[in-house]
């Protein structure tokens, strides 16, 4: 494939995954005035958020198995109308229940995009040229930070719903675009779908996600104890067992058990749910501002900006030396600096400029562990019929990190009645998880071990 088929191909992903990960931070703005319109408690509203991120679970590994079974092409445009059909729904909705439903096609489709995008890279891109590819995709995640509160905050002008309403003429230009630039491919063979495994799944991470959810975090032990915590994350816990018993008897499975078996992905695995927790901290950055320098809502909010700038200008350059150096150097070296962010925030909280220079040093080592790395990993480990199945596995693994570390921090922040010293104390604890990383980053495949895993997985 020549190079301005394959820039083609990138920059129509790079919209795709914008699109989905824009969605997250634009509605932020919106919610009071979604609030005020459905005359709806701050319970209720955190679930446009909730089961967004809850089908945005689900959707990841059912819809990479279907890209894996049938082919990336059609299941990425079915993942953009999912998306474009969810986004109706909630900007035409007459009842709070129906923009829940429109969220929760919206999460179900974006879900979709984010692994087969990576396939589709895996796909095209030589091996050579895959970590800067994947490098650029990751920088949606810091430009759909900065873009996403900033239009929002426009577009609400003109009504809530508009925020949702630019989602539709966007999907229509992906779609159409990706009859003509998407490659087709097809699996010669194609196995049964695995409904057994996809319904324990679906059940297991609905009751782990709502269970977390519900979590208090004001009054932790209390909370814990609740009959809408325990039993759903009790449920969650007993059903990982039967899945795995599931997937090792499937002819193709959901969630590759065999992929499990290989040391490098276990490592990727463990990294993945670290990042995970890693951010989640982010959530926590303007309000610890706010805390600790007595600013107004509207300027904390500002003060994750040099943060997210950071990854979004890191991103392409992350995937650049990823094509050099391999993933073990750049994680290794991001893993320290975002250990040294961490304990740089927590102990640096009275001083305005340090705080800033924090948020920059904690997004440049962030982007190391959440990025093109983990994923260039699971490329280089996962057999080409099986390579969206492998990108889900890190999507699931690090939205688990994200519930809990959310979840855990405020109950932490909590603890010290929202205090300067709680959020400090959280920020270490975050430092903790990311020498725990830094330690499994030691064993990962240096460069050439890779290129070696790559071959052996082409079979050239």
């Amino acid at each position: 494939m020549e190079n301005q088929q394959r820039n083609r191909i990138l920059a129509l992903l790079f919209v795709g995954v914008f699109m989905g990960a824009l969605d997250i931070g634009i509605v932020g703005p919106a919610l009071p005035a979604i609030k005020s319109f459905f005359m709806v408690n701050e319970r209720l509203v955190s679930w446009i958020f909730t089961i967004y991120i809850l089908f945005f679970m689900i959707g990841t590994p059912l819809m990479a198995k279907l890209s894996d079974m049938y082919g990336r092409r059609m299941i990425y445009i079915l993942d953009i109308i999912l998306f474009a059909i969810g986004s109706v729904l909630t900007a035409s909705s007459f009842s709070y229940e129906l923009l829940l439903v429109g969220r929760a096609i919206q999460g179900f489709g974006a879900g979709g995009i984010f692994p087969v995008a990576s396939a589709f890279i895996g796909d095209t891109f030589p091996p050579e040229k895959r970590g800067s590819a994947l490098g650029i995709i990751g920088s949606v995640f810091g430009l759909s930070g900065v873009l996403g509160p900033i239009l929002g905050g426009l577009l609400l002008n003109f009504g809530w719903q508009w925020l949702f309403i630019i989602n539709i003429p966007l999907a229509a230009i992906i779609v159409l675009f990706s009859f003509y630039i998407l490659p087709k491919s097809i699996r010669k063979w194609t196995p049964a779908f695995d409904w057994r495994g996809a319904l324990v799944l679906v059940f297991l991470v609905s009751s782990f996600a709502y269970g977390i959810n519900q979590i208090d975090t004001n009054n932790l032990v209390v909370s814990l104890e609740s009959l809408e915590v325990w039993p759903f994350i009790l449920i969650s816990l007993s059903l990982l067992p039967l899945l795995y018993k599931l997937e090792e008897k499937a002819e193709d499975p959901i969630i590759q058990i065999d992929l499990l078996k290989i040391r490098e992905v276990r490592l990727a695995t463990g990294i993945s749910i670290g990042s995970g927790l890693s951010q989640a901290g982010i959530v926590f950055v303007p309000s610890f501002a706010m805390t600790a320098f007595l600013l107004s809502d509207s300027i904390a909010s500002l003060m994750v900006t040099p943060l997210v700038i950071t990854m979004a200008i890191s991103a392409p350059l992350i995937g650049k030396l990823l094509d050099k150096y391999g993933s073990k150097k750049i994680m290794t070296t991001g893993s320290a600096i975002l250990l040294l962010g961490f304990f740089m925030i927590s102990l640096f909280s009275n001083s305005f400029y340090l705080f800033i220079l924090s948020g920059i040093v904690i997004g440049l080592g962030l982007i190391t562990i959440l990025g093109s790395p983990l994923r260039y990993i699971m490329l280089s480990e996962s057999p080409p019929e099986h390579r969206a199945s492998g990108q889900a596995l890190i999507n699931i693994n690090a939205s688990v990190g994200q519930l809990v570390g959310g979840a855990f921090i405020g109950a932490l922040i909590a603890s010290k009645n929202g205090q300067v010293s709680g959020y400090s104390a959280a920020y270490i604890m975050l430092g903790v998880v990311v020498s725990i990383v830094l330690m499994l980053t030691f064993g990962l495949k240096n460069r050439e071990q890779q290129l070696k895993a790559i071959k052996k997985n082409l079979n050239i």
